[in-house]
């Protein structure tokens, strides 16, 4: 593998090297195919369920909107990284350019905080739905669910945005070695050639802001959701609120537990390996789990994913017979 530390004309790096998972070759290519597995199975999972609920009349609400932009995202999340890691498991180079790298970094984490946001924005729909389910139709119009979908997915981009304008200024000299398998924002400070507090101060102050903000925004929706559920008399109604919650629930655990490992732990950013496989998690892991968490543990959901497979199984003999 070669690792030159290549400049530009202006002495600032042009290019970064990602060594990603360094091993023995045979050892690569298992991860190569397990992670393209992963991968494969992510982008159809996720698709099934806007399909699903594109395809079912049943399922244009505002719950299951907010779930298909969100099954979307997480498509746009993991395919930020992914690709690359994948193409440089198998390359000889691992390089990728400056501009490449910032790129890289913007997005993963636009969309890591437009996932908070949607996980926010899913909360309160379930608060409103089960603590104030009278109010709820006059309150949770396909209107203000346009907005919300909006305002995640502009506040994902615009809450990195700051960040990402002064990583762009931040000077590299060299070397360009990123111990990881892409372009996080500690490895990245690490190779500044010049102290920049200021930039490692706003990145850490936004994340924090986003990463806590939007928690205990989810963690007390879900306290008044698990109180009112509970008051709730045994019964199908009781069961299928407390089902729905827990798999929302759920998919907020594994994404916060795996997020504040990373980036609230003191020590977990000190070593490589515990940093590649606690970001491995909840990059690839999470979006793979959430449409299995999501599809098993509602009715509705699993109906019209039958559906759609039984329409896609009923079509592909049509078309291999033309």
């Amino acid at each position: 593998m070669s690792i030159s530390e290549a400049n530009n004309s202006s002495g600032s790096v042009s290019e970064f090297i990602l060594l990603g998972f360094p091993c023995r070759r045979d050892i690569q290519i298992v991860l190569f195919v397990m992670f393209s597995l992963i991968y494969l199975l992510t982008l159809m999972g996720n698709t099934s369920i806007i399909c699903a609920v594109w395809s079912s009349r049943k399922l244009h609400t505002p719950m299951y909107i907010l779930l298909a932009n969100f099954s979307f995202l997480e498509i746009c999340y993991v395919s930020s990284d992914v690709p690359k890691m994948l193409a440089n498991i198998i390359s000889q180079t691992k390089s990728i350019s400056y501009a490449g790298c910032l790129l890289q970094f913007y997005f993963f984490f636009s969309m890591c905080a437009a996932e908070g946001y949607f996980l926010s924005a899913m909360s309160f729909d379930r608060f409103l739905a089960i603590c104030r389910p009278l109010h709820y139709p006059t309150i949770m119009t396909h209107h203000l669910c346009a907005r919300l979908v909006v305002f995640c997915w502009a506040g994902g981009f615009l809450s990195i945005l700051m960040p990402a304008v002064l990583m762009s200024r931040v000077p590299f000299c060299g070397p360009n070695i990123i111990d990881h398998f892409f372009c996080d924002l500690g490895p990245l400070l690490a190779l500044s050639c010049a102290p920049v507090p200021k930039t490692t101060l706003t990145c850490a102050t936004v994340s924090s802001l986003i990463i806590f903000i939007t928690f205990l925004y989810i963690l007390g929706s879900y306290t008044f959701v698990l109180r009112a559920v509970l008051r709730v008399p045994a019964g199908s109604g009781r069961n299928k609120a407390f089902s729905t919650c827990a798999s929302h629930f759920l998919v907020v655990s594994l994404f916060y537990g795996s997020v504040m490992v990373m980036y609230v732990s003191p020590g977990s950013r000190s070593h490589p390996g515990t940093q590649k496989f606690v970001t491995l998690f909840y990059c690839m892991a999470t979006p793979f789990f959430n449409p299995l968490i999501y599809s098993l543990r509602n009715k509705d959901m699993k109906d019209a994913l039958r559906k759609v497979l039984g329409t896609l199984s009923k079509e592909i003999p049509k078309n291999a017979d033309k």
